[in-house]
């Protein structure tokens, strides 16, 4: 599983989709959060602005990454 690192306590999940690659950009977050595809800690996520903290697992379709101190 990929390691995506970050600096501060949280990331939001809108923001990790777009620095892991998934998501293009906010638009692309977004529809992918709103359609039922992006999963955290194993449970559906419809919340953009959801914060990941260090341990949290993502996965959309057949991509997943852990948050993860840098």
């Amino acid at each position: 599983m990929k390691k995506l690192h970050i600096r501060d306590e949280f990331i939001k999940l809108g923001q990790a989709l777009k620095l892991a690659g998934i998501a293009e950009n906010g638009v692309d977050a977004k529809e992918q959060i709103l359609s039922g595809e992006v999963f955290v800690n194993g449970e559906s996520e419809n919340r953009r602005g959801r914060k990941l903290y260090p341990g949290d697992q993502v996965s959309v379709g057949v991509e997943e990454f852990e948050i993860a101190n840098s």
